[in-house]
């Protein structure tokens, strides 16, 4: 039978190279879902999705020889990150919803690849140049 609306799941990894700790990357992972929300996804009952962040900064911290210098950035300093992550998970959802192509899946599920000509139709009736 058809698909439920809003059937699907999504996997979002965030990487950066700001000192953050532990529970900053689980602050800033939680942003994801607002942009979700805001390209239109509810995370509905049957959505599987998986948000990751990471950080690159404060290399050899495991280390257990010896004490070890660590940077972190303040948590009134956040809202930055905060906004980076929102834009750039929004500009990774439109980057693979153009990219996209028509796919079958299993038990013969097809879903098209969206129609770029009527994308820039929309996008140019509503004041946005086409590149």
């Amino acid at each position: 039978g058809p698909l439920d609306e809003g059937a699907g799941s999504i996997i979002v990894v965030t990487a950066t190279d700001a000192p953050l700790l532990p529970h900053q990357l689980q602050r800033l992972t939680r942003r994801v879902a607002l942009a979700i929300g805001r390209m239109g996804g509810l995370g509905e009952n049957s959505s599987g999705d998986i948000f990751l962040a990471f950080s690159t900064a404060n290399r050899g911290v495991a280390r257990s020889d010896s004490i070890v210098p660590l940077a972190m950035v303040p948590n009134a300093m956040m809202n930055p990150l905060f906004d980076a992550t929102v834009q750039a998970t929004e500009e990774a959802i439109l980057n693979a919803m153009v990219a996209a192509e028509t796919m079958v899946g299993a038990d013969g599920i097809r879903v098209p690849e969206l129609p770029h000509d009527r994308l820039r139709a929309i996008m140019e009736a509503a004041g946005r140049r086409s590149r």
